[in-house]
């Protein structure tokens, strides 16, 4: 069976947003074009951020999936590690903050910021 790997940015049990590696099956359609199951999305949005963009660490409000148009796009974690993601590249970014806890920047989310010097534009699809 073939499979998607899905990368996504996720809140692990100690509160920390993390990146793992997730397979969707591609079993429906045919063996010329392979298809997911459908999967819900409520909004899409387009973003574009300026040369220079950079955020504050933060957590994602709602799961979503982000996808790169143009640009490239460095996410940040707390432990040091950064992944850079360019057109046509994705992740699903689902580290929200974890319930009752107070957001405590030095611990949970991630940063953001746009590399190069071409604007960053995306395409959020929310779950």
């Amino acid at each position: 069976m073939n499979t998607f790997t899905q990368v996504q940015l996720f809140t692990d049990a100690d509160g920390r947003a993390r990146f793992r590696e997730v397979e969707i099956a591609l079993s429906e359609g045919t063996p010329a074009s392979r298809l997911s199951q459908l999967m819900p999305a409520a909004a899409l949005q387009l973003r574009e951020s300026p040369v220079g963009f950079k955020s504050d660490f933060h957590c994602t409000g709602n799961p979503q999936w982000l996808f790169v148009l143009r640009g490239r796009m460095e996410i940040g974690l707390q432990d040091g590690s950064t992944r850079v993601f360019g057109p046509g590249e994705h992740f699903y970014s689902a580290d929200t903050l974890p319930e009752g806890a107070v957001f405590d920047p030095a611990l949970h989310g991630h940063r953001s910021r746009q590399l190069g010097d071409e604007p960053l534009v995306t395409l959020f699809v929310r779950a």
